[in-house]
């Protein structure tokens, strides 16, 4: 694909950002609205700063916390992905996370530690509890008490949706935002963006597709790893059991009409294992899933890779 674009890469969340925008006087706002947008989101979303929103909202579990609406904005988007999917993306997974040693920034988290033994976590939520979330639009949240949010599973993807509607309100033409490759795209014109799919963010390309509007999303259970007395662990929390899920795929992407949706899809689709190509076909998702044996498989009009499943990817 010869898609024109002018492009600009910067660190934030945790993550990389990457912003393209179709029309080269365009780029420099984008940066700076991207910039900006996330700065604030991390400010009220971190799990891991004592004095952000979602901290403050943590702490007060089980009364009102006035917090800043955006906050509201990326809960409420959060209980949706749980509405969607039957509690399965859950937001109250902060304590089962930090049971597991996900207690500080990936980057802070030790790859091995020696503990005397592996505690598994033993106050995961039920899968409903999300609804006992109190949500007051204006600026306040009340967490259920005994328990923790924790926007890992939606924080990214929604975030990539917020800096693509900003896009849409400031720039010219169209742009594309992707935050450690949950993506979106803002101002659609019907030319495809060429998208490149790896499984780690700095790895190699294992498919590229074309994208013209919506969003696209991949989870993975082999980039936030660590270990703790030799048992490998990874941040994809099954609310089922409060344990990590087991490692039936290692990457799945999908695409949808906002990048939370397709994150959505790729996030139950790991929970789920060996049902998530049933229940993303029921739902018309065009997702791609890499087996932990390298095998793919797609659902929807994704393109087939025979050449891919025979070299086993």
């Amino acid at each position: 694909m010869s898609t024109p674009m002018s492009t600009a890469m910067f660190s934030a969340l945790g993550t990389y950002v990457f912003v393209a925008t179709r029309r080269e006087g365009d780029l420099a706002g984008a940066r700076r609205l991207a910039e900006t947008v996330l700065a604030d989101v991390d400010r009220t979303c971190s799990r891991f700063k004592p004095d952000s929103d979602l901290s403050r909202a943590n702490a007060g579990a089980g009364q009102w916390v006035e917090v800043d609406p955006l906050l509201v904005a990326a809960v409420t988007a959060a209980c949706a992905a749980a509405e969607q999917t039957d509690g399965l993306v859950h937001p109250l997974l902060g304590r089962p996370l930090v049971q597991l040693g996900y207690d500080r920034d990936f980057a802070e988290v030790p790859a091995e530690a020696e503990t005397p033994t592996v505690v598994w976590p033993s106050d995961a939520p039920h899968l409903g509890q999300w609804r006992e979330i109190g949500l007051d639009p204006d600026g306040a949240i009340q967490v259920p008490f005994g328990t923790a949010l924790d926007l890992g599973s939606t924080g990214k993807a929604w975030a990539a949706d917020v800096v693509a509607t900003a896009f849409a309100q400031e720039l010219s033409g169209s742009a594309l935002v992707s935050l450690g490759g949950d993506l979106a795209i803002a101002a659609p014109d019907g030319d495809p963006w060429p998208v490149a799919i790896s499984t780690h963010p700095a790895g190699p390309v294992e498919a590229t597709v074309g994208l013209d509007r919506g969003g696209l999303a991949t989870s993975s259970t082999r980039v936030r790893r660590w270990a703790r007395r030799g048992v490998r662990l990874h941040h994809l929390i099954d609310p089922r059991t409060g344990r990590p899920c087991p490692e039936v795929w290692r990457t799945v992407t999908a695409t949808g009409p906002t990048c939370a949706a397709a994150n959505a899809a790729t996030t139950t689709a790991v929970v789920l294992g060996a049902e998530a190509p049933r229940w993303l076909t029921e739902r018309g998702v065009t997702a791609r899933l890499v087996a932990a044996d390298g095998q793919v498989r797609t659902t929807g009009t994704w393109p087939t890779e025979p050449e891919e499943q025979r070299r086993g990817a």
